[in-house]
């Protein structure tokens, strides 16, 4: 089976949680050696053939500006993924559709993306109810979709957690500490910075509390950059640091002692299983899709108001075996979200469109 899972744009969007879901795809599609071999599997992820050349001789050729595959998956939903789907139209070729974006978790993510999100849900519609399926991260996200309305067929799967790819986090935690000069409980999100993700919520807690507030990951002070990042990154209230992009994100797992996360829309939230997977306490907003995959003072605390965050973080900080508790109870949670769950599930969905 020849599957085309399609990323444009894929420099750009590396950092980001769709290149980190896209890439998680491919892993769990490769996965080990025998398990390919099994299932035959040949992953292209370039449907242009490497060069503009290539494009233009099989359009002479053969009509077509895209390699040979046997089932297209586009994770993004820009022009060069709209050619791909209409080219999967023309030809007959199942076509499923990555829903990574939504009008509402587009907004408040950059200067002018509130004003966009209107017609970006216009096109969404659109887009999306070309697919013979579309796949979204959670049943929330499917809700959105339907509300639109979409009209192809939606189903959940979990964007999933690359457990390999935090090995050894524990070990760096030293060297890690060291590193970013830290020291008592700090309390940490990973991730692009953005309103959205309670950036102004997570400095008004380090305000009101005496703890360390780190956010690990690239921001942007640009002129696409909202007026808020610009403001709080650039000059930090007192405990806020904002490290920018750290080259190993085991780094900053290692180096976090409670995850917080009071973001205030998310399809799934990646960073948020990452940090399960690490054993961590996570402290979420009370959010729908949360309620979805988590369950309250379980694997998680989830909070409402800053006052609710301010008595959950004292808690933690003065109860570490109730960290402790909280933390392996996620660890069970994130292994619920392994690749090989996601690999069975894209098998079982590209057997049955094809």
């Amino acid at each position: 089976m020849r599957v085309l899972n399609y990323l444009e744009l894929e420099g750009p969007l590396e950092r980001s949680g769709i290149g980190t879901a896209a890439e998680h795809q491919r892993r769990a599609l490769l996965g080990e050696p025998a398990h390919s071999a099994d299932h035959d599997i040949e992953l292209r992820t370039d449907p242009w053939g490497g060069s503009p050349r290539s494009v233009l001789r099989r359009l002479r050729r053969e009509r077509s500006p895209t390699v040979e595959y046997d089932i297209a998956h586009c994770n993004a939903i820009g022009p060069g993924s709209l050619i791909v789907a209409r080219d999967a139209l023309r030809t007959d070729t199942p076509l499923v559709l990555h829903a990574h974006v939504t009008r509402e978790d587009f907004r408040d993510s950059f200067r002018w993306s509130n004003a966009l999100s209107g017609p970006l849900g216009g096109y969404l519609k659109r887009f999306y109810s070309q697919a013979d399926l579309v796949l979204c991260p959670s049943e929330q996200t499917r809700r959105h979709l339907e509300a639109y309305p979409v009209s192809a067929p939606i189903e959940p799967i979990t964007n999933g957690v690359d457990h390999r790819s935090l090995e050894g986090v524990d070990a760096r935690r030293e060297r890690a500490r060291e590193r970013f000069d830290l020291d008592g409980l700090v309390a940490f999100a990973v991730g692009n910075v953005f309103e959205r993700k309670g950036l102004t919520t997570f400095c008004r807690l380090a305000g009101r509390t005496p703890y360390s507030f780190v956010w690990f990951g690239p921001y942007d002070r640009g002129l696409q950059a909202s007026s808020t990042v610009r403001r709080l990154t650039g000059n930090p209230p007192p405990d806020v640091r904002f490290t920018g992009w750290i080259e190993d994100k085991r780094d900053a797992f290692a180096a976090g002692d409670v995850f917080v996360f009071p973001t205030h829309a998310e399809n799934q939230g990646i960073a948020v299983l990452e940090a399960m997977a690490c054993g961590k306490p996570v402290v979420l907003r009370d959010l729908p899709v949360f309620r979805e995959f988590y369950t309250d003072r379980v694997d998680c605390l989830l909070c409402s108001t800053e006052d609710e965050f301010c008595a959950a973080l004292e808690m933690l900080a003065t109860n570490p075996g109730r960290r402790r508790e909280l933390g392996e109870n996620a660890r069970e949670t994130a292994a619920e979200h392994s690749l090989e769950r996601v690999r069975a599930r894209l098998l079982e969905v590209y057997d049955r469109v094809s």
